[in-house]
């Protein structure tokens, strides 16, 4: 897959576009996934592995490459899937997801598609592997299902749901306020519902980038302020029928809506956020899973938004 991540500069101009490139691949049979490129940093035919005692049964072990060590889980067996063969014969989508590197083992990697987020849907409910699913789309007559990633990491690796109890400002009194949440995983909205709670302060939440801009339009049709009902909007970028770069694209073009503050919380953590964030227009980008930036973002914006020194 030499050159799978050439043209930078081109996936960076799709933001705020509501387009995307997904990275195709397969695991046990015919079924087609996909992640999207954004988070992929070279493929790789799967390396020897140095095997980690009392690990989780899904890493494979660790590679080394390039003077890093890295994880590599088995993805197939993630989700509920049989194992893969851990050898030369599959291949490691090595990816950057909240500041750490990690690869994932696939049975074989197909190509990349560039793709509307409005043509992403969420997933059917079901058991088994479907929920590990954060959305679907319809290629070429086959139907590609987009991994929650973020589930699986959680259950692998972990992370902390809660900040830190110093870091809570006390001063702040959040009662009257209100944040809307947009993110299409129960993962990432349950660990920013925590953070609110710790802060004292309340939320709504929205599943996807659509159904948030038609609540926020709804509301500026009966004359209501956005920035005056909330505090702010902390947004996933990654989300079915219109992504966050897009949404906070429209917030910002909308003259009744552009005051409000968004942060846009994405497991993206690569180079490129800083300049996608500042051409939609959004405020801050805040990699997920970390709570006490989380709580820190949150408490640094309530105190602005009631006019206090941060």
């Amino acid at each position: 897959m030499a050159g799978i991540l050439d043209g930078v500069d081109q996936r960076t101009k799709l933001a705020g576009h509501n387009r995307f490139e997904l990275l195709l691949f397969r695991l046990i049979g015919r079924q087609r996934f996909g992640i999207n490129v954004f988070k992929v940093q070279e493929v790789i035919q799967c390396p020897p592995l140095t095997q980690i005692p009392k690990s989780h049964s899904v890493i494979c072990g660790v590679a080394h490459l390039r003077g890093k060590t890295i994880p590599v889980l088995d993805l197939s067996m993630s989700i509920g899937l049989s194992p893969l063969q851990r050898d030369e014969s599959n291949y490691v989508i090595v990816t950057e997801y909240n500041r750490g590197t990690q690869g994932f083992l696939v049975q074989a990697v197909d190509r990349i598609i560039n793709i509307g987020w409005n043509s992403v849907k969420a997933p059917p409910s079901g058991a088994g592997k479907d929920g590990y699913l954060t959305a679907v789309t319809e290629v070429d007559g086959e139907l590609i299902e987009v991994i929650d990633v973020e589930k699986v990491m959680k259950e692998v690796i972990g992370s902390r749901d809660e900040a830190s109890e110093q870091l809570i400002d006390d001063s702040i009194q959040a009662e009257n306020d209100l944040i809307l949440v947009v993110d299409d995983s129960m993962v990432a909205r349950k660990q920013v519902q925590k953070v609110c709670d710790q802060v004292g302060v309340d939320y709504e939440t929205f599943k996807d980038g659509q159904e948030a801009w038609d609540h926020l339009r709804q509301l500026s049709d009966q004359g209501i302020k956005v920035a005056d009902k909330y505090s702010m909007i902390i947004s996933d970028v990654e989300m079915p029928r219109m992504d966050g770069y897009t949404l906070a694209s429209k917030i910002k073009n909308d003259m009744q809506m552009r005051d409000v503050y968004i942060v846009l919380h994405t497991s993206l953590s690569g180079v490129f956020n800083t300049s996608m964030v500042q051409k939609v227009g959004a405020n801050e980008f805040l990699a997920k899973f970390e709570p006490d930036l989380l709580i820190q973002t949150i408490q640094n914006q309530l105190k602005r938004y009631h006019g206090q020194a941060v």
